[in-house]
């Protein structure tokens, strides 16, 4: 019994060596290369993206009527601005999305003042909410 196993692991431990040693096949990672160009292109627009998403995001909470809501809850545009430079990039493009609808709206006579204080210190506290849990 005793050997039978000896032998078992000895032939598991063959096989794997040899796969090991073989190293990868030049087929797979032929498939797998990406080219400089690209990977600098795909830098350059995930980049880009995050700017302007940050930039969306600073349009927002210096608008006027955001940041006279933010100034009467008594909330720190500069400060969320901040932790919104902290989220990752799915976090800062949802929260760029969302602004820019409360901002069509907004420039569509859709909110009324209630409801604009309501989306932007909610907005406001949750990016401040995701940075602390974040971090």
């Amino acid at each position: 019994m005793c050997r039978q196993k000896n032998a078992i692991r000895t032939f598991t431990v063959s096989i794997l060596a040899g796969l090991f040693l073989a190293g990868p096949c030049p087929a797979i990672d032929q498939q797998h290369v990406l080219k400089p160009s690209e990977l600098h292109q795909a830098m350059l627009a995930a980049s880009q993206a995050r700017e302007n998403n940050l930039a969306g995001v600073h349009k927002f909470f210096t608008s006027e009527p955001v940041a006279n809501v933010l100034k009467n809850a008594r909330m720190d545009p500069v400060k969320i601005e901040q932790a919104a430079a902290m989220l990752d990039n799915e976090e800062l493009a949802r929260l760029a999305a969302r602004t820019a609808r409360v901002q069509e709206d907004l420039a569509a006579g859709a909110l009324t003042n209630q409801q604009l204080t309501y989306i932007v210190i909610a907005l406001a506290t949750a990016v401040v909410i995701v940075v602390i849990v974040v971090a």
